[in-house]
């Protein structure tokens, strides 16, 4: 009687740990309508951000679409795939995920941890360089804390970015941000690589947002290289993914170097571009039926462009997040007209303009230094530099005002002091403002190089 009482007794207990050990996947639903990316399901009970599957029939086998939930409609819960919704018919079963041995099914949990450095990552944490994937231990949840702008640090340390043009004109100040405006061909990834190489910071994060899936490969091994990467975290969503992946690849990026700023470390966080996630964000949006306000933007995209940049910065700890930001333009009527270049001017802390003029020319980097600047920089360098750096922008664009005439031999010597100036020492402006890509120039020899050509 005993025996068969402690037999009952195991069966139980493995029954129980059998049930246990069961996928908590739950069937919600089933598909009834499709339009691009967005899914309408009807029967599925789950919060927005709840991560989801959707079968799908390839070649007589029964797959699975990853997909977020994103919105509702009465009896309807909308859905946004990462991925081409190519076989999925009337009907589809729609599940939640929610397995307990997977924690990447979890909502918002993403890995985070020193494990990163060095890796190149989607927008999920799943690894695209091919090494192991991440020890589930480094998982964590998400939080966008917003930080109270009187916790927040001033800007009073200077940025040593290794480019002199930058160092000594357009100063830049440790937990900045900053907007690097260009068209293409500009050299605006070749810039970015050195930055990311040169810049003194204890940790570099890279989001290549919505670029050309051949350029991340490049800007890896050819321009990042091996020793810039061993100190990075590159996150990569390129054109060629879903939406939806796309946006939630800048916001993992910019959580990445939150994190890093929490362990008191000085992060440089370079996004490719901030204009990519505008698009991505426009197009989930107007899947879901917002309706365009400017130049095809809905009104959701001005709120939530201030509120990714608003995440970097300086904050109450040691730690900082100096964020440079590429914004796309095709000519220099952009810098008013689109939308996203005029909000960016507007929130970020600086910008620097990337002249097609300079590029034809071979003259890299190819900085219009007329128009960029750096709003902090009057408060983290010497009276004397600003002067210096002021009356060298008024050299630059005195000769460039002027150019046709003195080409021709029209303009008469000592009809302008400063452009006599500008004319004397033009060659020598020139080559203060070019720089190798395989040359580094530290924020002290930067100065002292443009105090040279005062002196």
């Amino acid at each position: 009687m005993e025996s068969r009482f402690f037999k009952l007794l195991n069966n139980v207990s493995s029954f129980e740990k059998k049930i246990n050990n069961l996928s908590d996947n739950i069937l919600c639903g089933h598909l009834v309508a499709i339009n691009g990316f967005v899914l309408e399901v009807i029967g599925l009970k789950a919060p927005i951000g709840a991560q989801c599957f959707i079968e799908r029939i390839i070649d007589g086998k029964i797959l699975n679409i990853n997909a977020e939930v994103v919105s509702f409609k009465r009896e309807k819960t909308l859905l946004f795939a990462f991925e081409e919704t190519y076989g999925v018919f009337p009907g589809s079963r729609v599940f939640v995920k929610s397995n307990k041995k997977d924690v990447n099914c979890i909502a918002k949990k993403i890995p985070l941890g020193m494990e990163l450095l060095g890796r190149v990552l989607n927008g999920k944490g799943i690894p695209l360089d091919g090494l192991p994937h991440l020890d589930p231990k480094c998982f964590s949840v998400v939080k966008n804390n917003i930080i109270n702008p009187l916790h927040r640090k001033p800007i009073s340390e200077i940025l040593d970015t290794g480019i002199r043009a930058i160092n000594a004109l357009i100063t830049i100040g440790r937990g900045q941000r900053i907007g690097i405006f260009s068209g293409s061909g500009m050299g605006k990834s070749i810039l970015l690589g050195m930055m990311a190489k040169y810049t003194k910071a204890d940790i570099v994060v890279i989001g290549l947002i919505g670029e050309r899936g051949r350029e991340v490969k490049d800007f890896i091994e050819n321009i990042l290289g091996k020793n810039g990467l061993s100190r990075s975290v590159v996150i990569a969503a390129p054109a060629d993914v879903s939406p939806l992946l796309q946006v939630e690849a800048a916001s993992y990026t910019t959580s990445i170097a939150e994190y890093f700023r929490n362990k008191s470390k000085h992060v440089l966080l370079i996004m490719d571009s901030l204009t990519r996630y505008a698009m991505a964000q426009r197009e989930v949006a107007l899947s879901l039926g917002e309706l365009p306000v400017s130049k095809g933007y809905p009104s959701s995209i001005f709120s939530k462009i201030p509120i990714l940049v608003e995440r970097t910065g300086n904050s109450n700890n040691h730690g900082s997040i100096t964020a440079f930001y590429t914004v796309l333009t095709e000519n220099e009527d952009d810098y008013q007209q689109d939308p996203i270049s005029h909000i960016c001017r507007s929130i970020l802390d600086g910008h620097i303009i990337l002249s097609r003029y300079y590029a034809d020319l071979g003259h890299y980097p190819a900085i219009d230094i007329e128009s960029s600047i750096s709003r902090v920089m009057p408060n983290i360098i010497s009276s004397k530099q600003y002067l210096q750096a002021c009356y060298f922008k008024k050299l630059v664009s005195s000769y460039q005002r002027n150019k046709d005439l003195i080409n021709i031999g029209a303009y008469l010597k000592g009809t302008d002091s400063v452009l006599d100036h500008a004319i004397k020492i033009w060659p020598t402006l020139e080559t203060f403002l070019q720089q190798k890509q395989n040359e580094k120039s530290s924020y002290s020899s930067s100065y002292k190089e443009l105090n040279k050509i005062f002196v």
